[in-house]
C-alpha cells in the first residue's frame, strides 16, 4: 500500500482527480485583501487556503486548510491526507477508537512525508549558511550565496492548519489542528436550531493548550502575553520547520523539554447523525477573523449559521449558498472599514476565506431570489460562550438590516451598518412589540428616548404568522422560536419581488395601518402624526 501511495503522489496528475466529489456539500472562497486609503482592496499574496470534499462507498471526507507563508503545505496536505485515509484504511467495522487512531496516524505520516520533500533543501541551506563569513564586506560570492539562501528559504518555509470532517457509519468525526473551526447546526423537534462548536482553536487562549505547553516547561503567562509564536497564533500546525526543528532558537519556546508546536490533531467523535437535520460548516481562520473584526467575537457562530440558513433558503445550489455567505462576510468587513466607526481600525485587511457547507437531510429552496448584498444579520440568539459547547438559538430566520442609502436593483449604494452602532431609523425607536397579522394592530406605548436596534424572528410553523420586534435594551427575551426550515424565506422567494420603475424594491411589510393608529393615538402634544413613518 505504501508503494501504491508513493507512485500516486509522484505522478504529475493528481490522483484525487479520480475520486468522486461529494454532491452534498458546497465551497465558497475569497482571497485576502488589504484596503488602501481610498477603500479599494488589493490582494497582497496568492490564495493559500485549500479544501477537499470526497465521497466513497463507505465514507465521506471533507477538509479545509489554512496555509501561511505560501500554499505549498496546504496543497501537499490536501493531496496526501486523502491518500492516507481513502485507500482502504477506513472500514465500516471500525470502532470510534479505531477511527481516532487512523486519523492521528494519517496526520503524523503526512507531516513526516512533507518534511522528507524538503530534506535536500534544508541540508543545502544549512551548508550554505556555514559558508557565509561573519563581519566580512559582501563580495560577489557571498551575495550569490545570500540570494540562493533566500530562494531556499521560500521553498522550505510555511505551514498550514487543518480542520477535517469524516462521516463513517452515520457518525461524525472532527480532527482539528490549529485555528480553523467546525460548527454543527441541528434543527430540533420544536423548530429551533442547536449550534454546536466542535472543539476549540489551538492558541495561547486555550487553557488546555496552555496546560500542555506548561508541562513541557514553558511559561503560560508569557505565552499568553506573546500571542503570536513565530508569526502565527496557532500552537498546533502542520509543517513550519522553524518551530519544529529550531524551536530552541525561538525565545518563547527555548525552554521546552521537547517539541512544543505539534501536528497531532484533537479528535472529536463519533457523534451520531442518525435522524439529524441541519448542516455542518468547516471554516478557515480567515473567515472567522474577518467577521470577528467587523462585529466582535461574541456571536460569530450564530451570525454565520444565520447567514448560511438564509442563503440555503434562497439558493438552488450549495456552491452558490457557500459563495454568497463568503461574499456577504467580505462585504460586511469592507463596509465596516470604510464606515470610520468604532471597529473600522480592526478591518484594514483580511486573510483568505474558505467556507465548506455540508447539508444533512436538508432540502434546498427553489432559489428564486438573488442573495442580499451588504447589510447585517441580527440573529435572535443567546451569545456563544466558551464555557458551553451547545446553545439553542433562533438563527434560521433573522432580520437583514440593509445598507444605508437607497437600494438600486437589489444592490446597496452606500455603506452598511457598523458592527457596534447600528444606525437608528424610524422603526428603531419602538420598544418590544408583537404584531399579529391575523388581528387588528393596536398602538403601543411611547417610544423610548434612546433608540435601540431591532431584531426580527419568526415563530414555529405550527403558530400563526407573527413578527417580534425586540429592543437590544430588553434582556428578558434571550431567545425566540423560529422556523427550522426557513419557510418564510421560501415564501418570500416564491413571490420573486422585483424593483419598481424607480429602482427600489417595494417593502415586504406594510406598516401603514400601524403608523395611522400610532399617529392618531399620540398626535396630541407630540406632533408625531405627520412625521412618523417612512419618508
Amino acid at each position: 500500500m505504501a508503494a501504491h501511495r508513493s507512485s500516486l503522489m509522484q505522478s504529475h496528475q493528481s490522483w484525487t482527480d479520480d475520486l468522486p466529489l461529494c454532491q452534498l456539500c458546497g465551497v465558497g472562497s475569497a482571497p485576502n485583501c488589504v484596503y488602501g486609503p481610498d477603500g479599494q482592496g488589493t490582494q497582497s499574496h496568492p490564495n493559500e487556503d485549500g479544501h477537499f470534499c470526497f465521497s466513497t462507498e463507505s465514507c465521506f471526507l471533507y477538509g479545509v486548510f489554512n496555509g501561511f507563508d505560501g500554499s505549498r503545505v496546504a496543497s501537499f496536505v490536501s493531496q496526501r491526507l486523502t491518500a492516507e485515509l481513502l485507500l482502504g484504511q477506513l472500514s465500516t467495522g471500525h470502532t470510534d477508537a479505531d477511527v481516532a487512531r487512523i486519523l492521528s496516524q494519517a496526520f503524523d505520516v503526512v507531516e513526516k512525508s512533507y518534511f522528507e520533500t524538503i530534506d535536500d533543501a534544508l541540508a543545502e541551506k544549512a551548508n550554505l549558511q556555514t559558508q557565509l563569513p561573519e563581519g566580512v564586506y559582501p563580495s560577489a560570492q557571498t551575495q550569490k550565496i545570500a540570494e540562493r539562501l533566500k530562494t531556499l528559504e521560500q521553498e522550505v518555509s510555511g505551514g498550514a492548519t487543518a480542520i477535517v470532517a469524516l462521516i463513517l457509519n452515520d457518525k461524525l468525526y472532527i480532527a482539528n489542528v490549529g485555528t480553523n473551526r467546525a460548527l454543527l447546526c441541528k434543527t430540533t423537534t420544536d423548530g429551533q436550531n442547536q449550534v454546536i462548536q466542535i472543539g476549540r482553536a489551538h492558541t495561547p487562549d486555550n487553557e488546555d493548550e496552555l496546560s500542555r505547553l506548561a508541562q513541557l516547561g514553558l511559561d503560560p503567562v508569557r505565552l499568553r502575553q506573546t500571542g503570536l509564536i513565530s508569526g502565527q497564533s496557532s500552537t498546533r500546525r502542520i509543517g513550519d520547520y522553524k518551530v519544529k526543528f529550531n524551536y530552541t532558537d525561538i525565545d518563547v519556546l527555548s525552554a521546552a523539554k521537547q517539541k512544543p508546536i505539534i501536528s497531532e490533531p484533537e479528535i472529536h467523535g463519533g457523534q451520531s447523525l442518525e435522524g439529524v437535520m441541519g448542516f455542518l460548516l468547516l471554516m478557515s481562520e480567515g473567515l472567522i477573523k474577518a467577521l470577528e473584526s467587523a462585529h466582535g467575537p461574541e456571536q460569530v457562530n450564530q451570525e454565520i449559521v444565520a447567514m448560511v440558513a438564509a442563503e440555503l433558503a434562497q439558493q438552488s445550489s450549495l456552491e452558490a449558498a457557500a459563495q454568497s455567505v463568503v461574499e456577504r462576510v467580505k462585504r460586511l468587513h469592507h463596509d465596516v472599514h470604510v464606515s470610520g466607526r468604532q471597529r473600522a481600525s480592526h478591518c484594514s485587511r483580511h486573510e483568505d476565506m474558505t467556507l465548506l457547507i455540508r447539508v444533512i437531510n436538508y432540502t434546498l429552496a427553489d432559489g428564486l431570489l438573488t442573495p442580499t448584498q451588504g447589510g447585517r444579520i441580527y440573529p435572535v440568539s443567546v451569545p456563544y460562550s466558551n464555557h458551553q459547547s451547545t446553545s439553542k438559538t433562533s438563527v434560521m430566520l433573522s432580520l437583514v438590516m440593509p445598507a444605508q442609502g437607497t437600494l438600486t436593483n437589489g444592490s446597496s449604494t452606500a455603506s452598511t451598518l457598523e458592527g457596534d452602532t447600528p444606525t437608528a431609523g424610524p422603526l428603531t425607536a419602538l420598544i418590544p412589540l408583537t404584531i399579529d397579522t391575523s388581528q387588528p394592530i393596536s398602538p403601543g406605548p411611547a417610544p423610548p428616548s434612546d433608540p435601540a436596534p431591532l431584531c426580527v424572528c419568526a415563530p414555529p410553523l405550527s403558530q400563526s404568522p407573527t413578527a417580534t420586534l425586540q429592543s437590544s435594551t430588553t434582556h428578558t427575551q434571550s431567545s425566540s422560536s423560529s422556523s427550522g426550515d426557513g419557510s418564510l424565506f421560501r415564501q418570500r422567494g416564491s413571490q420573486a419581488a422585483q424593483p419598481d420603475e424607480t429602482g427600489p424594491v417595494p417593502p415586504y411589510v406594510d406598516f401603514t395601518q400601524f403608523y395611522r393608529l400610532w399617529g392618531s393615538d399620540h398626535s396630541e402634544g407630540q406632533g408625531l402624526s405627520g412625521d412618523l413613518g417612512p419618508q
